[in-house]
C-alpha cells in the first residue's frame, strides 16, 4: 500500500505517505497556490492564471468533492499544514472521465520523488474506493517530465481518447495497474 488513511476532525479523507499528508483543499490554499498558477512554470498546465480564476478553479475541487466523493487533494508534509501542491483525482464537467492530475506549487519541491509519491497514493485510493477502473492524465506534448511521471505511475499512452486541447497526450491508468 502505498498511503495510510485517516479522517480529519470532519471525518474527510486524509492520505499519509512516508513524506507526504493529502488533504481536502481549502480556499485558504489559493494564496500558496498562486505563485504557481500565476507563473510561467503553469503554462504546460493551462495558466498562468488570475487570482479570480483560480479562487473558481479552487471551488470547482471542492464540489467535485460535494459531487463526487473525490478530487485533487492538497499535499502538504508531515508536521504542516502549509500546502506545497494539488495531486489526485478529479473530474470536472468539461471531463469524460476522471483525470489524475498533479502540481508542485514550488520549483524546490520538484525532482526529489513528492509528485511520484503523492500521485500514487492518490491513485491508488482512487481506484479502491471510487468504483471507477480507469483515469487519465491529459498532458501537453511538451511537458516530458509529466509524461515520464505518467509512464512511472503505470499509465499508457492512449491515442484514441479524447483529447481536452489539440496534439494533448494522453495517458490511460486502469485499477491494479491492468490493461
Amino acid at each position: 500500500m502505498t498511503y495510510r488513511l485517516e479522517q480529519d476532525a470532519n471525518g474527510d479523507p486524509v492520505l499519509v505517505t512516508a513524506r507526504l499528508r493529502l488533504r481536502l483543499p481549502r480556499l485558504s490554499d489559493v494564496e500558496p497556490s498562486y505563485r504557481f498558477w500565476s507563473s510561467a512554470r503553469s503554462h504546460l498546465m493551462g495558466g498562468p492564471w488570475t487570482m479570480e480564476t483560480l479562487t473558481a478553479e479552487t471551488q470547482g475541487l471542492l464540489n467535485q468533492w460535494q459531487k463526487h466523493g473525490f478530487s485533487l487533494f492538497t499535499v502538504t508534509f508531515h508536521g504542516s499544514d502549509d500546502g506545497i501542491g494539488g495531486i489526485g483525482p478529479f473530474f470536472p464537467d468539461t471531463h469524460p472521465e476522471p483525470e489524475l492530475g498533479w502540481s508542485l506549487w514550488d520549483v524546490e519541491n520538484e525532482g526529489k520523488g513528492l509528485a511520484y509519491e503523492a500521485a500514487a497514493a492518490a491513485r491508488d485510493w482512487f481506484f479502491a474506493t471510487s468504483g471507477h477502473r480507469t483515469a487519465i492524465s491529459f498532458t501537453d506534448p511538451n511537458n516530458h517530465r509529466s509524461h515520464r511521471l505518467c509512464e512511472r505511475l503505470g499509465g499508457v499512452n492512449d491515442p484514441t481518447a479524447p483529447k481536452q486541447e489539440p496534439g494533448d497526450r494522453v495517458y490511460r491508468y486502469h485499477a491494479g495497474g491492468h490493461a
